[in-house]
């Protein structure tokens, strides 16, 4: 069998935790951040946890992480 290769981008965005949840950073957190508020802001700091219905597609781009 052929190794696959890993995506390079989704490498970097992603980590996966010693039970297999893959975790993910929010998005709307780069820039015009004037309107936003404070509280919505420091929630975007915090990490998530990829849902299940997306599970599959990331686990096919980062094979070796697992």
């Amino acid at each position: 069998m052929y190794k696959i290769k890993t995506h390079s981008g989704a490498k970097k965005r992603f980590k996966v935790t010693g039970s297999g949840k893959i975790l993910r950073a929010h998005a709307n957190k780069s820039h015009i951040l004037n309107k936003k508020t404070r509280k919505r802001k420091r929630n975007l700091r915090s990490i998530a946890v990829v849902d299940k219905t997306n599970a599959m597609q990331i686990e096919s781009l980062i094979p070796y992480k697992f």
